[in-house]
């Protein structure tokens, strides 16, 4: 067991956890397992969390390797430490975070940079159920569904204006880099999830309104300085989903899920300069990046779908 000093690190951890991001039961009991994981071999080891430095956790992970954990076993243990040590620093409890450097499993043979198409169904059901309540729940599915629908940047997804989805659009005008203006479409799926928390969302202004509060502009109101919900707060709830989904958190990242959006166009046939229009690429040479992990496909394209290619068959 680990000592009460680690036990009392690790308890107030997930409590500020299940604060600040509303994490689900599911998600806690992971994170908790592996913080409590690593405390007990540290301290059969006679140290604790606050005296572990870098090498103590280098040596946990080749343990764990040893034992022949999965890698995404192996990748969510480390985001664990590091989140903990990272919460442990901006609470004075350590001068430093000694997993901040340590480099995730696998990242020799190269993570891939994007998901399955299966992968990106996983999360998107997780996104559905993380949540405590069920204005998590809506507001999760709805920033999942229009990510992946649309392949915003995450800063142009949480900074989305609520005036840019009223009345059940088709297309939504999205503000770019360089405040570059494009029409981007939403699927099926994001429209309905769209409908769904933006009639939760109205009903919980109005009631803030009668209570004296000003309404926000912002399709996901925040409670920070910029009225909507930040960017590393979203980054955060990724990995929380990554977790659920049974998803290495190393592997998702939300340009992970716009590099999914882009891949799974082109897999399926877009045409590279539409993907450059809905990306928001200033040059298409930026978009091409996105063709790399396609090359099986776009070669069995050439092969039968090229005229020549064809005629040599015939």
């Amino acid at each position: 067991m680990p000592d009460p000093e680690s036990s009392r690190w690790i308890s107030t951890f997930l409590d500020a956890r299940a604060a600040d991001l509303g994490a689900a039961r599911n998600t806690q009991l992971a994170y908790g397992r592996d913080l409590v994981d690593f405390a007990d071999w540290l301290n059969r080891r006679g140290s604790d969390l606050a005296g572990a430095d870098r090498a103590a956790v280098e040596d946990y992970l080749v343990r764990c390797d040893a034992e022949g954990l999965s890698q995404a076993t192996r990748a969510r243990r480390l985001s664990s430490i590091r989140q903990l040590y990272r919460f442990a620093f901006e609470e004075g409890w350590r001068a430093d975070n000694p997993a901040l450097r340590l480099t995730g499993p696998g990242k020799a043979q190269g993570l891939p940079k994007t998901l399955s198409e299966a992968e990106v169904a996983r999360l998107m059901e997780a996104a559905r159920t993380r949540g405590r309540t069920e204005a998590d729940r809506l507001r999760d599915t709805a920033l999942f569904e229009l990510l992946y629908a649309t392949g915003l940047r995450v800063s142009e997804l949480v900074g989305l204006p609520v005036a840019a989805v009223r009345g059940d659009p088709r297309m939504i005008l999205v503000r770019g880099k360089g405040d570059k203006e494009r029409m981007v479409p939403l699927s099926t799926p994001a429209r309905a999830a769209l409908a769904s928390w933006l009639a939760h969302r109205d009903r919980a202004e109005e009631a803030a309104r009668q209570q004296g509060r000003a309404p926000s502009r912002f399709l996901f109101p925040g409670e920070g300085r910029e009225g909507h919900l930040t960017r590393q707060y979203f980054h955060a709830l990724v990995k929380d989903v990554a977790v659920l989904a049974g998803i290495s958190p190393a592997r998702v990242t939300p340009h992970v899920l716009r590099h999914a959006f882009a891949t799974h166009l082109l897999a399926n046939g877009a045409d590279l300069r539409v993907i450059q229009t809905l990306l928001g690429h200033a040059d298409v040479a930026t978009t091409e990046i996105y063709t790399h992990v396609l090359d099986d496909h776009l070669k069995d394209l050439v092969l039968t779908r090229h005229p020549l290619a064809r005629k040599t068959r015939d």
